[in-house]
């Protein structure tokens, strides 16, 4: 048996036993009977890996996105989920195409909750992209406060050309950014022409999340544009409205 490996399984199963309860380091390490230390380097990997997520200082850990992913979970961010998941099932059904509820974790952008149509022609996204290379990860991004935006920059860089034309260097970032935010909505065309259209989700005055939907560029230059946003737009509002 591989005490380290053992020892990580130990904190997952002791975190998941309350999973609305942070824990703390002293908390784990001391209910385990682990060496501070050595219980701070597995949390690390556990942590980087996604399957445990840090809040602050005083709040401790929670399992993280992977924990649920692997399961098939959805409980994970739940209230928000529980929030959104009537109002995406009517969007979808509405336009009979997918849509997407998202967060930023890290310089990721991470999907909580999906709804996907019956249309033949299918267009599929990856669970977790760069921030830079989706709608939601570019919304969120700059709904995000101009410090928290110089902060993003500095610990993760600029897009490269291919993930986001036009934003390579922080100058055109920060006017895509601005972009966006006058708009109040992102949209992204990828390279295999899928169209993204994400739009904020709030609580209070803050945008915790972002509702999108997804489809062939095909199928969306036969659609009326401003029609599919201020559809979008009402069930991000009204999901806001629940929180």
């Amino acid at each position: 048996m591989i005490q380290v490996i053992q020892r990580a399984f130990d904190i997952l199963e002791y975190i998941s036993k309350d999973p609305e309860k942070a824990k703390s380091l002293g908390e784990i390490a001391e209910k385990l009977n682990l060496n501070a230390g050595t219980c701070a380097n597995i949390i690390k990997t556990m942590v980087d890996r996604k399957y445990i997520e840090k809040l602050d200082k005083q709040k401790g850990y929670l399992l993280g996105p992977m924990a649920y992913a692997i399961s098939g979970n959805e409980g994970y961010n739940k209230s928000l989920v529980d929030a959104a998941r009537e109002e995406m099932e009517g969007l979808t059904s509405l336009l009979n195409e997918n849509s997407l509820l998202c967060i930023i974790k890290g310089d990721a952008r991470v999907v909580i909750f999906k709804v996907q149509s019956d249309n033949d022609l299918q267009a599929n996204t990856a669970r977790e992209k760069r921030v830079y290379d989706t709608s939601s990860g570019r919304l969120l991004l700059s709904m995000l406060t101009d410090e928290e935006i110089e902060k993003f920059i500095e610990r993760y860089g600029v897009p490269s050309k291919e993930e986001w034309e036009g934003a390579a260097d922080k100058k055109g970032l920060l006017k895509q950014i601005s972009k966006i935010r006058k708009d109040g909505y992102a949209l992204q065309i990828t390279r295999n022409q899928i169209i993204g259209i994400a739009l904020p989700i709030n609580s209070g005055k803050k945008t915790i999340a972002s509702l999108s939907v997804y489809m062939p560029v095909s199928r969306y230059n036969n659609m009326n544009k401003l029609d599919l946003i201020k559809q979008i737009r009402k069930s991000a509002d009204r999901i806001s409205k629940k929180l």
